[in-house]
């Protein structure tokens, strides 16, 4: 099943690149799918599928300035995190929901995309939430690559913001270009024990909006961010209904699963699975109309 390649507008008319995947059969959710920082959508695509042939509307989508929604230099481009969720993410949570109105809203935040839902408008309208391997950015919380992560908030972006007037990480193949913004509003971010939530009151407030059950993974080798922070960024959801699962790789029928490894193909059976089981059942009561479609994607 292929998505439909199409635009969106974010809530200050910028157009957004996005994708919808429409439910076989009856559906019983609207799924939106937000990625990891510096990650195109396309890379979701395979778990997108998988929820639409097991009977959910999902949409996947790229925030300003990054993968599709990128339509101009990077250089002099104005985008910063805080705008991304406000203005990118608050508007796709109301366009995911418009595939089936009547049906209830579900997210699966990938890394920032589980950190950003916490202060997203709407978020309170979010009827169920996934989240993958989304913790605090706070650099003292990574103890597995500490070199490379002082290396590139004390060195890198320092040095190389000002002299490109973006971050180029793709140069560097670490996380993809940014934004000039983005990129020095996430290092003050993962300088600071608070991470996201040092930025206002109001972000800290805007994470009590979500009260709808919410499911955490991380990984035991996830290198990137570790379960301390992990932890930590979910404990900032105190009026969800919280479910945190440490996976070790071993319990999934695998060798590895990092970072990334959840949107594998090889999850289909183990996680995905799991995570659908889990979606269905925290939504039959919350909207949802008639049996979900119980298909496989092939």
């Amino acid at each position: 099943m292929d998505g439909q390649r199409a635009t969106a507008p974010a809530a200050d008319g910028h157009e957004l690149a996005v994708t919808r995947f429409g439910a076989s059969g009856p559906a019983f959710a609207n799924v939106l799918i937000a990625g990891a920082m510096g990650v195109r959508q396309d890379f979701y695509a395979p778990l997108a599928r998988f929820l639409a042939a097991n009977g959910a509307n999902v949409l996947t989508f790229d925030y300003r300035g990054m993968g599709w929604s990128r339509r101009q230099a990077m250089r002099g481009f104005e985008a910063d995190v805080a705008l991304w969720a406000e203005r990118d993410l608050g508007a796709m949570l109301r366009e995911a929901g418009r595939a089936a109105p009547a049906l209830p809203l579900c997210v699966l935040g990938h890394s920032l995309g589980g950190q950003i839902l916490g202060v997203a408008p709407d978020n309170g309208h979010v009827r169920a939430a996934v989240t993958v391997c989304a913790g605090s950015g706070y650099y003292r919380y990574n103890d597995r690559i500490p070199l490379q992560v002082r290396l590139l908030w004390f060195v890198f972006m320092p040095i190389l913001i000002p002299l490109f007037g973006y971050f180029p990480g793709k140069t560097l193949r670490v996380v993809g270009d940014l934004p000039r913004g983005v990129a020095i509003q996430w290092r003050k971010w993962c300088l600071h024990p608070d991470y996201l939530a040092s930025e206002s009151p109001a972000f800290r407030e805007a994470f009590l909006r979500v009260k709808a059950p919410l499911l955490g993974y991380s990984f035991e080798d996830d290198h990137l961010i570790t379960k301390p922070a992990i932890d930590h960024l979910h404990g900032l959801y105190t009026e969800a209904a919280l479910e945190r699962r440490h996976v070790q790789p071993r319990d999934a029928g695998r060798e590895s699963i990092g970072h990334f490894g959840f949107f594998s193909e090889r999850s289909r059976d183990t996680l995905w699975r799991d995570t659908l089981d889990w979606l269905r059942a925290r939504t039959m009561n919350a909207g949802g109309a008639g049996r979900p479609h119980d298909g496989s994607a092939k």
